[in-house]
């Protein structure tokens, strides 16, 4: 077996024309790193102007750039990315028992494209400004508006490039690549939720693409697409964004929900409970996905017919959620459960997921929605699914896989403390924002009336605890680089093929092709192989 694929050729030439899929996913994620930090820069800034009802940093023009700064980096060049460019890549092909995805080359290309849209949208962020907010809304993003629309619009459809191309990846990779005996019943639930992401990106991706790419010839040929002066229609806009933008919440979720499944199944030492019940509701979800868009819509001017119908299909999507975190439940009652710091990330995102998702339901009703919307309920629904879930989500997968990537184990008690700095942070920071929505105070406002002062600094100050609590990995993490303990080759007794290499792996990944022979999760199978676990509930292969 080779060297590790850290230290095998650590030429930057080496890195930056690598095929290899797992240095490609670190890659992606310094890169989505860095674009992590400067949305939460833009995150400190809003929560700073809020502190006073006047809003005396930032003038109206600013704080409005500032505020599509934040959605426009977290949403494109975070969130959407986040768990299937860094840990899917690491962990397709170890999972898949393979030597690397189908298309290693195409992989590499994906990277290349994700840094040269975030440079364009950064481009036209930064050089003029953009006011439109994430969605670029006409007539907000029509030929008349300020701001470097453009740049940004086409970085984004740039970036969809990208996301076929991880998507297309993945798929391909999952039919075509399993090791011997790998059945799809014996796929980690995190494969399946990979997949029905994948199916995502490669079907709904290219809506968003076209839509852009409509908005962009408007701006450029003065062809009435969307624009009303120029005889457009600004709904279609919308109905043609949301029809990307809805599924584009479960890109960022599935993934997480993989992850928290994973999780929760090796610290409760158990198989997850239900697990094709589990399997499918990822690919369910994927669908009913594509049938809900409507429900952004509901008092900008649809039907009540069409919105009646949206309606009900929203209310469909909660039941495969809902069977992930009954499941999840299900699966810890009896376990022998341990608080490590990855199970920690797990139990925050069922929380915060569970809270996210029956707020959506206030917002899939239509008369709570005609009160609702365009208020700050709706900035809390959204942050609890996408940054309380999927962030916890996404620290968790990599806590749980930090010893596989890197071969080294962080600090235990301060991956602990800040599991529960970002659970206490992030409900302090989101859910006072509920009720400022219920009382109803707008979003995307700069200023607003002294009535809600007290919850907006309380919601400042649990930002302030979250932006410490977001810090602590990074410098731990970076500390365990250098200073952190061995990892052994399965510091969790986790049942995974990825657990079979060592750690950190090899640049082929296994000496010989592994060759499944249980189910996913079979606990009884992994004692006999690796031995009891010790007292702090770790085997040592």
């Amino acid at each position: 077996m080779s060297a590790s694929y850290l230290w095998q050729d650590g030429t930057l030439r080496s890195w930056l024309l690598t095929r290899d899929h797992k240095r490609i996913a670190l890659l992606y994620l310094g890169s989505i790193t860095a674009f992590f930090a400067l949305g939460g820069i833009g995150a400190a800034l809003i929560r700073l102007q809020l502190l006073e009802p006047a809003g005396t940093i930032l003038s109206d023009a600013t704080y409005n750039r500032v505020f599509t700064m934040h959605g426009v980096v977290m949403v494109w060049l975070f969130l959407v990315p986040s768990i299937p460019v860094t840990l899917g890549n690491f962990l397709v092909p170890l999972m898949l028992g393979a030597r690397d995805l189908a298309f290693p080359r195409l992989n590499l290309v994906s990277w290349y494209l994700f840094v040269a849209s975030g440079l364009l949208v950064l481009y036209g962020l930064f050089r003029g400004g953009l006011e439109t907010g994430w969605t670029f809304y006409t007539p907000l993003s029509s030929d008349y508006s300020e701001g470097r629309v453009l740049p940004v619009v086409l970085g984004i459809f740039l970036n969809g490039f990208s996301s076929i191309a991880t998507g297309v990846n993945f798929i391909v990779s999952i039919h075509q690549l399993r090791a011997p005996g790998m059945t799809w019943y014996r796929l980690p639930l995190m494969l399946w939720a990979l997949y029905a992401t994948s199916i995502i990106f490669v079907l709904a991706t290219p809506v968003l693409g076209i839509t852009l790419l409509l908005l962009a010839f408007e701006r450029l040929f003065r062809v009435g697409v969307f624009d009303p002066t120029l005889g457009g229609d600004p709904l279609l806009f919308q109905q043609m964004f949301w029809f990307y933008s809805h599924p584009a919440v479960y890109i960022m979720i599935l993934p997480g929900m993989g992850v928290v499944s994973e999780i929760v199944s090796t610290f409760c030492r158990k198989p997850v409970f239900g697990y094709r019940f589990v399997a499918w509701s990822s690919v369910s979800i994927a669908a009913i996905g594509f049938i809900v868009w409507g429900h952004h819509m509901f008092v900008a001017g649809e039907s009540l017919y069409s919105a009646i119908v949206f309606s009900m299909f929203s209310f469909f999507v909660s039941v495969p959620s809902a069977i992930k975190v009954f499941n999840w439940l299900g699966t810890m009652h009896g376990g022998s459960i341990r608080l490590d710091a990855p199970m920690l990330y797990a139990l925050g995102f069922i929380g915060l997921f569970t809270v996210g998702g029956l707020t959506g339901l206030f917002l899939a009703s239509l008369a709570a929605d005609v009160h609702l919307t365009q208020t700050y309920f709706v900035v809390a629904h959204f942050h609890y699914i996408m940054v309380g879930g999927m962030v916890s989500a996404y620290f968790g997968g990599l806590h749980y896989w930090w010893p596989k990537i890197t071969g080294r184990m962080y600090p235990e008690i301060w991956g602990r403390l800040a599991a529960a700095l970002i659970f206490f942070g992030f409900n302090l920071t989101f859910f006072p924002q509920f009720i400022l929505g219920f009382e109803g105070m707008p979003r995307r406002y700069a200023t607003y009336p002294a009535q809600f002062q007290v919850l907006n600094v309380l919601s400042s100050a649990g930002a302030g605890i979250l932006a410490v609590a977001y810090v602590m990995p990074l410098v731990y993490f970076t500390w365990s680089l250098f200073r952190g303990a061995r990892a052994p080759d399965n510091p969790w007794g986790a049942t995974g093929l990825e657990w079979r290499t060592s750690s950190p792996p090899p640049v082929e990944n296994f000496a010989e092709t592994p060759v499944v022979t249980t189910d996913a999760y079979d606990y009884g199978d992994m004692d006999a192989r690796t031995g009891v676990a010790d007292a702090g509930g770790r085997h040592h292969v």
